[in-house]
């Protein structure tokens, strides 16, 4: 349960607050000063802290450089109701993770809130990288005792202890994001920030002001001046996730802050120093697209000081068994039950899988099987049908190097649905064929690649601005069910 601490000495904000985040899943704590919320904290150990800059008592500005003495890695949402924002903006320099306007827009408050909740989630969760899995004493580790991952493990463990920076190499799945968490925990920045940044997940023109910030009026709708992420993190590690997909533009300031530590942010000229660690990751092949300039030659040197490439999880089989222990195990724990088995000839299924979406398909693959298993042991029944059904790994290792060409064997049934599909359309004469498929085919895509718009655009063989249009188009929203 997460754990958020409200300072504001309004009862019709603390009201409000309660309606808003009347769920199970969020316990809040309410305090009406500065001085009251300080107390608390260390009693409390909250995970996020909202609170207002002008209250009764010490000020919003003083509760925070104290709530900074006490622990440098809380969280603080500051809130005002004042048309300027310098004060906030201040604050944030000594370390705020964000500000809000009074009266605050719910939807966007809820989005920085929960935002917030899964930074403060990210930087709590110690990572370790263990050879074998001998210990329950961690909540979310790399498990492997294959040759490819005794290598991971020890550049995990060079890097923590050195300040480089890092490049992490690998296919979607493959654990980036958690080797990059535990270079943070084990290095001497583990009590600064950890922020991560996916930027394929974020629309092109907003990326550099996510990063950087923006000056007020650097845009049309940049009514405030806003600090970055790098801003933010000074003192700490930043990871850039899906790095292959920054613009030209952004390359470039990435690339000077790497170089020099300053940067501008949008519509300023106004140098900004900071000292952070940068981590990057991606799961294209950069030096492909160095090659093809769609990447800077000289950034992809400066974040290639050490890289750590990530093998697919078909390349350590040996590694599978453990792994499935690891996540039953794990989901009784979440659960509060007891861990189910698996049987033989389940597990041997599952060693012969290809996994294209490796470590993370195959948790996925145990989330689904000890929901859908009837009783305490897991059959081969119970795994997702791709896996369960024989002959599925092979045809899997080949689809992605098979290009379709009519006439070619397989195209059969492709023919059959098209005939299908026109049987439907003479049932009913509503049904425009083209248009329908399409339209199922992105809600598809969308699911499949959990809301990854490049992803999904790269799926279907179109443009990100394509992908973008056509769900325009078709009204594409509620069919969306992504978690």
């Amino acid at each position: 349960m997460a754990k958020l601490l409200l300072v504001d000495d309004e009862a019709d904000v603390q009201y409000s607050f309660r309606r808003i985040f009347d769920s199970p899943e969020i316990e809040l704590t309410t305090a009406a000063s500065g001085e009251e919320g300080l107390k608390l904290i260390p009693k409390l150990k909250p995970d996020l802290v909202i609170m207002d800059i002008r209250m009764g008592g010490i000020s919003g500005m003083e509760t925070l450089r104290r709530i900074r003495q006490i622990d440098s890695k809380l969280l603080v949402i500051l809130m005002t109701a004042y048309g300027t924002t310098q004060t906030a903006i201040e604050a944030m320099k000594l370390g705020a993770y964000d500000y809000l306007l009074k009266p605050f827009d719910v939807p966007k408050l809820k989005e920085i809130v929960f935002g917030a909740l899964k930074t403060a989630r990210d930087m709590k969760q110690v990572v370790s990288y263990q050879p074998l899995l001998e210990s329950e004493d961690y909540e979310l580790g790399i498990v492997g005792r294959s040759e490819p991952m005794q290598k991971v493990f020890k550049l995990i463990g060079q890097l923590a202890s050195s300040d480089v920076t890092a490049l992490i190499t690998g296919e979607s799945g493959t654990g980036k994001e958690l080797v990059a968490r535990a270079i943070y925990h084990h290095s001497e920045r583990n009590e600064q920030p950890f922020l991560a940044i996916n930027c394929a997940a974020i629309p092109e023109q907003l990326l550099e002001s996510e990063l950087f910030g923006h000056e007020r009026g650097a845009f049309t709708s940049a009514a405030n001046q806003r600090i970055g992420r790098f801003e933010q993190c000074h003192g700490g590690t930043i990871f850039l996730d899906e790095i292959g997909d920054m613009t030209p533009a952004t390359q470039t300031k990435i690339l000077r802050v790497l170089q020099s530590g300053t940067f501008e942010r949008v519509g300023g000229n106004q140098p900004i120093q900071v000292d952070v660690r940068v981590i990057a990751a991606t799961n294209k092949p950069l030096e492909q697209a160095v090659a093809a300039r769609q990447f800077r030659e000289d950034l992809f040197y400066r974040l290639n000081v050490v890289r750590i490439q990530l093998p697919p999880l078909r390349e350590r089989p040996e590694d599978i068994r453990l792994l499935i222990n690891y996540f039953l195990k794990k989901l009784a724990r979440d659960q509060k039950g007891t861990p189910k088995s698996i049987a033989s000839g389940t597990i041997k299924l599952l060693e012969k899988y290809h996994w294209p979406g490796n470590v993370r398909e195959l948790e996925n693959a145990m989330r689904r099987a000890v929901v859908v298993a009837k009783g305490d042991v897991i059959l081969s029944g119970d795994l997702p049908p791709e896996i369960a059904t024989p002959g599925s790994a092979e045809s899997t290792s080949t689809a992605s190097a098979t290009t379709y060409t009519p006439g070619e064997s397989g195209s059969t049934e492709l023919a059959s649905l098209a005939r299908t599909l026109f049987r439907w359309a003479r049932r009913d004469p509503k049904l425009k064929v083209i248009p329908a498929i399409e339209r199922e085919l992105i809600i598809h895509a969308l699911q499949e690649t959990k809301g990854n718009q490049v992803h999904a655009a790269k799926l279907l063989g179109i443009t990100r601005a394509t992908l973008r249009k056509r769900v325009e188009k078709f009204g594409i929203t509620r069919e969306l069910n992504i978690k």
